[in-house]
């Protein structure tokens, strides 16, 4: 079984407290609820040997490295939202890199591809497909997911229910792009199924 999946990668994207809890001020509304189904998607990934890829912003304390939209954030006395090193940039409860056996990308953009080494490292490990969960679906969801397209990846799935928007709205939306450019679109349950 472990062999079916040895070309295949989970990329957890954004799973961040600062992205999650409900005191940030720059949470997902809909974060909070897919927590339990990442946790059963890295625990499916784990048990069937498929590589585990933590995506995760951290942020230079002054917002050098921000885009220019949230660079409002870093300019008053407060620290700013997943600076590294805080507690906002730790993975939220239940969440854990296994040093060992995962990799673990930093990003400051959307895309999980854009400025890092993600695409080299995923071809030097042999990786063609691509399982995709995190926050949020219409950014850095969406734009890895294209992106990953773009690089001819030729099975990307994004798990309808563990990743999340500020609205359902606007999740259902952007996963129906996702599908139109020929991505999977499976839930958690429909995905597990392929394990059977």
């Amino acid at each position: 079984m472990a062999e079916r999946w040895r070309n295949t990668a989970l990329l957890v994207i954004d799973m961040q407290k600062d992205f999650i809890e409900e005191s940030s001020m720059i949470r997902v509304k809909g974060g909070k609820s897919i927590v339990p189904n990442v946790i059963r998607v890295v625990e499916l990934a784990r048990q069937h040997g498929i590589l585990v890829i933590w995506v995760v912003r951290e942020h230079d304390p002054r917002g050098r490295d921000v885009e220019i939209f949230r660079r409002h954030h870093y300019n008053s006395d407060q620290v700013g939202p997943t600076v590294k090193g805080t507690v906002g940039a730790e993975l939220v409860d239940g969440l854990i890199i296994k040093e060992e056996e995962d990799y673990k990308i930093v990003k400051t953009r959307f895309s999980a591809f854009f400025s890092t080494n993600l695409h080299s490292f995923l071809q030097t490990s042999a990786v063609t497909n691509l399982v995709i969960a995190g926050v949020q679906t219409p950014n850095c969801i969406r734009q890895t997911v294209f992106d990953a397209v773009e690089l001819d990846y030729p099975n990307v799935t994004v798990i309808t229910d563990a990743t999340a928007a500020a609205t359902p709205e606007i999740h259902t939306a952007n996963i129906l792009d996702m599908k139109n450019i020929g991505v999977k679109t499976p839930t958690l349950h429909e995905w597990s199924e392929e394990f059977a």
